[in-house]
């Protein structure tokens, strides 16, 4: 190649310029250009204060276990909180840290080979997790074809003992209970995911196999089944909140007997269930006519449901205005729902239709004869009795929302057998629409109340008992109440509690994500500092929360 003079001159240029920064130091030439040289900052190195971390093992429910998507699975376990600080804590000497892996990442639990179903609905419990594939959460079997889960309590357990003693489903009393992990007890009281950590003791109790391993560090977090179960049934009675005394028994137990080896440790408080997104996701009034996917459809049907409602709302004038039920052909609607602490104006309704002269003439519009009127009204009267449509102070729960706008196929059935043909019978039996959706799926003012007395009973215990033992405490109650305000700041992110694009609370809107695992991890190291004077924070070696993930794909097996 021929270099012309031109060529060159630049080229001289150029080596004089590499020269000439050779011949300085790498300050000397940002002095000279004004631009400031950036400080290091020298971080103190990692102590651990007066805790001991040789011996960590932590007791606590499915938050501990590291529940997340409806599920426990491998790869949600190494995500698990306990697990996050059992990293931390290795490099201040603490020892191994064991969990009761599952045997894959589909979730879910069967026994002796079999699909476990409730005998009562028939449906599968112990499902595998929950995916997204950008929207809605959806069963993973929905994305990927039918699937069996791999972990069987009564065929493959892992042998132990575990550090991590977070048993999902647990309540406060279970961890101090013998036999809760005999299989012998299943279903009644027994719990599988218990089962597979008792190996040959199977009626040791939680606490009983944690401080058989004689530790010297602990985390404590219990409580939120205490409250949760009824949460999640809608307040229907079927997981009733613990009693007070019973709540206090267990956590005086729990402490005491894990601080009694001089063992130090920290405990988290009950968070409000009313925070989370299994009770504000579902709006109070999504009987939408404006919706993309079901808009439409229903926006038909708003004259001939006005219909059928007028002759309920004119008992509902004269004796109570407030039930009144109408539909929007332009705004969103509330869904109606049954509300049992309503007088109960089944009998008024049935009397009210019965002695309409125009009653007669309503049913035979819907294809029904005059003779039918009487029976019409019964079931109008029993239907309606103690309905309304719902309003900003109702949850709905998460799950309604696979039952929303659905025929129920009970109520069909008992109306064929009154007589109706099937398309009315099916009319009838609309969830949240024609037929009031029952208590399980909403959580009304008064059951909300309910649970916030409880849950500040319960904290209020929690804490005294910590300060009492001068253990370190996290307020997770403060914490996840600012995730459903104002979301937590985090790098360049902000974590709030919005189902699926919120980052903290994974798809079943109870437990958190693995990042929301990580930002646990962070705020229990935090009070390690504050209480024991190690230095986590201080020395920059708090978690990275936005390194962790927020779902998992639905390949993963």
């Amino acid at each position: 190649m021929k270099l012309n003079m031109k060529n060159i001159k630049y080229l001289s240029l150029l080596f004089g310029l590499i020269a000439f920064i050779g011949c300085n130091e790498p300050e000397d030439v940002l002095k000279d250009t004004n631009i400031e040289p950036e400080k290091v900052v020298e971080l103190p190195a990692l102590v651990s204060g007066s805790a001991d971390f040789s011996t960590y093992v932590s007791v606590g429910n499915s938050l501990t276990a590291g529940f997340t998507d409806n599920a426990l699975f491998k790869a949600s376990q190494g995500n698990s909180f306990p697990n996050i600080l059992a990293q931390k804590f290795e490099m201040l000497g603490g020892g191994s840290f064991s969990q009761p892996l599952m045997n894959d990442n589909f979730g879910g639990l069967i026994v002796g080979g079999n699909i476990i179903i409730n005998p009562v609905t028939g449906e599968q419990l112990f499902k595998p997790r929950l995916v997204t594939t950008g929207g809605a959460p959806k069963d993973l079997s929905d994305v990927i074809g039918p699937i069996t889960p791999t972990t069987d309590f009564a065929l493959n357990n892992p042998t132990g003992p575990f550090n991590n003693m977070g048993v999902p489903g647990a309540r406060s009393f279970h961890m101090i209970a013998p036999g809760y992990g005999n299989i012998a007890n299943f279903p009644a009281a027994a719990n599988p995911y218990f089962v597979r950590m008792t190996g040959a003791t199977p009626n040791a109790s939680m606490l009983e196999l944690a401080m058989a391993q004689s530790p010297t560090f602990f985390t404590l977090w219990a409580g939120n089944n205490d409250v949760l179960g009824y949460a999640t049934s809608g307040g229907d009675g079927s997981s009733p909140i613990s009693d007070k005394p019973t709540f206090d028994f267990a956590i005086s137990t729990l402490i005491t007997t894990l601080t009694s080896g001089g063992a130090k440790g920290v405990v988290a408080n009950i968070p409000y269930v009313t925070d989370i997104p299994h009770f504000t996701t579902v709006a109070y009034n999504s009987l939408d006519p404006n919706d993309e996917d079901t808009g439409e459809e229903f926006k038909a049907q708003v004259p001939l449901l006005n219909t059928v409602y007028g002759a309920i709302n004119q008992v509902f004038a004269v004796l109570d205005p407030s039930r009144t039920i109408v539909f929007s052909e332009t705004e969103a609607s509330g869904v109606v729902i049954y509300d049992e602490t309503l007088a109960d104006l089944s009998a008024q309704i049935t009397g009210a239709l019965g002695a309409s002269p125009a009653f007669p003439v309503f049913v035979q519009s819907l294809g029904l004869p005059a003779e039918a009127a009487p029976l019409v009204a019964l079931l109008l009267g029993n239907a309606y009795g103690q309905a309304r449509q719902a309003n900003e102070n109702d949850l709905i729960v998460l799950s309604s929302a696979s039952v929303i706008g659905e025929v129920n196929n009970f109520s069909y059935q008992a109306l064929l057998n009154y007589g109706l043909s099937p398309a009315l019978a099916a009319q009838f039996s609309v969830e949240g629409i024609t037929l009031p959706l029952i208590d399980k799926w909403v959580l009304l003012p008064s059951e909300q109340a309910e649970i916030k007395a409880a849950t500040d009973e319960f904290n209020a215990t929690i804490e005294a008992a910590a300060n009492s033992a001068g253990l370190a405490f996290v307020d997770a109650n403060a914490l996840l109440t600012e995730l459903a305000t104002t979301g937590i700041a985090s790098d360049n992110f902000i974590l709030t509690a919005n189902l699926v694009t919120g980052g903290a609370f994974s798809l079943d809107g109870v437990h958190l994500t693995s990042r929301g695992y990580a930002m646990a991890a962070n705020e229990f190291m935090k009070a390690i500092d504050a209480t024991y004077g190690s230095n986590f924070e201080a020395s920059g070696n708090l978690v990275d929360v936005g390194t962790y993930p927020t779902n998992f794909s639905p390949l993963l097996q």
